[in-house]
């Protein structure tokens, strides 16, 4: 894949797909991914997991659809205590089953990893949010705290634009064409940052990982459905909740946020006033992540 040319890479910056001179030059080494294990499951599942730092309290890092463990590290970046990273189902190292596959099936899977690390407080991102929901209306007492990043559905399946861009994702990293897969990732990027050295490293590793491992066929049914029959559900979850959402992301309506927020009776939400926030706002999304888990 050395002569992969997309998209144009800025001035300065990698000229070639693949280590060496032509890697975006951010100023630092790239570091190695670190090891992950396997651990089986009481329903039967082997996740793929990440645990990083020692002591109490522990906490539990749900992703997004079409993401993973290296998306979700950051947010633990300032989160004391020992922090569990893991791959959903389809995702990753982590087998696929056979589907169809439901959000209780993905609830089954946090809850799991959960108990295996003794996790006592939980944060969930776009569809790791909606997991984490469906967990919380089977047990509302399971959790301490709770952080949901960028909710994108509750009790309703996700809009057409969700749904149109997950299919195509699919779609892309099964065909195993590079190019494909480039051309709906680089939608996560705001337009401002897309050719940049940044960006470009953004990219490489999304590609590396999705081209690496690939996604499952199961998850494209994921957007039709809704993590809950009602958000009404949620109103026995007595743990303080974080619900963090921005304006303007067609693919995690800020109504979504407000309507989770509603639902749980201890709920903070706060709304950033434009989308990418993990680029325009990373130190303070870090230090509200933190700031609320250390609480």
């Amino acid at each position: 894949m050395r002569g992969f040319r997309w998209p144009p890479p800025p001035d300065g910056g990698p000229r070639t797909w693949g280590p060496g001179p032509g890697a975006p030059r951010t100023g630092r080494p790239a570091l190695p991914e670190p090891e992950t294990e396997l651990v089986t499951t009481p329903h039967g599942v082997r996740l793929e997991q990440l645990v990083t730092g020692v002591g109490a309290p522990a906490t539990v890092f749900a992703h997004g659809l079409g993401n993973g463990i290296a998306t979700t590290r950051p947010f633990g970046s300032g989160v004391a205590g020992r922090k569990v990273f893991f791959q959903f189902r389809g995702h990753g190292r982590s087998d696929a089953p056979p589907g169809p596959w439901s959000y209780l099936d993905l609830a089954r899977d946090l809850r799991a990893v959960a108990d295996l690390g003794g996790a006592t407080r939980a944060f969930g991102a776009s569809l790791g949010a909606g997991a984490l929901c469906r967990l919380l209306a089977e047990s509302p007492e399971r959790f301490e705290r709770l952080v949901f990043f960028l909710p994108a559905a509750l009790d309703r399946p996700r809009g057409q634009v969700a749904r149109d861009r997950i299919a195509d994702l699919v779609d892309a990293v099964g065909s195993g064409d590079a190019s494909a897969v480039a051309d709906v990732v680089a939608v996560e990027l705001p337009p401002a940052v897309r050719n940049t050295p940044a960006g470009w490293a953004y990219l490489r590793q999304r590609l590396d990982q999705l081209l690496r491992d690939g996604l499952a066929a199961g998850l494209a049914g994921l957007p039709d459905q809704a993590p809950l029959d009602d958000r009404a559900e949620l109103a026995a979850v007595d743990a303080p909740a974080l619900v963090l959402a921005c304006m303007g992301d067609e693919l995690h309506p800020v109504e979504v946020a407000e309507q989770l927020a509603a639902a749980l009776p201890r709920a903070t939400l706060h709304v950033y006033d434009r989308p990418g926030v993990l680029w325009s706002e990373r130190a303070d999304l870090r230090e509200r992540i933190s700031t609320f888990l250390n609480g």
